[in-house]
């Protein structure tokens, strides 16, 4: 049976489609889900995928976490099922308190778009099990607040307890605090970050990498052994 991952679109997302093809090239079955309906679908994973939701007027992701799929999603994700945040995804996990810290602007206060270079620290969670702990990897990045903070007691918890998922290399693009590009909750069944693994699952599209594939593949190989 064929594994139905969600994409959630809110008013403002960009990269629904992206995301559901990226899915669809992984083997599983994309389902769209609608930022005003409750019903998940009987989805076996979500993904919040990139954009601007509620053209971040107010704070990054701070109006998508009321939204009414928000609701159920925070409960089915305390739960465990498998939540994937990336880019505006990531900053409303931690709108909704799914993942901790925050996200705020860049510290150099500018747009960024570029292929970034990132090390995997957690290959342990469910969407990042066809990494290898600390293999780099290439995928695009492109953000206006992108920089990652937290207390220092949570930052402190977070690298103790092996919850930074990606890191930045060559450069922090953002000024994230210990150069964190990425983040998973203690259950390892929610993972945020801030680079866009959607865009780099074809060889012959964007930068020409698939380093992005395995969050993909890797849930398919999770939820098959669950």
């Amino acid at each position: 049976m064929t594994a139905r991952i969600g994409v959630v679109t809110f008013p403002g997302s960009l990269d629904d489609r992206d995301t559901q093809r990226a899915i669809r090239l992984a083997g599983a079955e994309p389902v769209a889900l609608w930022h005003k309906d409750k019903d998940l679908k009987q989805v076996d994973a979500v993904v919040l995928c990139g954009g601007f939701s509620y053209g971040d007027y107010l704070r990054a992701g701070a109006i998508a976490r009321f939204s009414p799929v928000m609701e159920s999603l925070i409960e089915q994700a305390k739960a465990g099922l498998p939540v994937l945040g990336i880019c505006n995804g990531f900053q409303i996990l931690t709108e909704a308190h799914l993942l901790p810290g925050a996200m705020l602007g860049n510290d150099h206060l500018h747009f960024i778009c570029r292929e970034q270079k990132l090390r995997v620290e957690n290959a342990d969670t469910a969407w990042t099990g066809d990494y290898t702990a600390g293999q780099e990897i290439r995928i695009p990045l492109k953000n206006m607040d992108g920089r990652y903070v937290a207390d220092r007691y949570t930052l402190d918890k977070l690298e103790a307890e092996g919850r930074v998922a990606f890191r930045y290399l060559d450069g922090n693009p953002n000024g994230s605090l210990n150069d964190i590009a990425g983040i998973t909750n203690e259950a390892g069944n929610v993972v945020g970050l801030m680079p866009h693994p959607e865009h780099a699952v074809e060889p012959l599209i964007g930068t020409g990498r698939t380093d992005g594939l395995p969050f993909f593949t890797s849930i398919l190989k999770k939820l098959v052994t669950a």
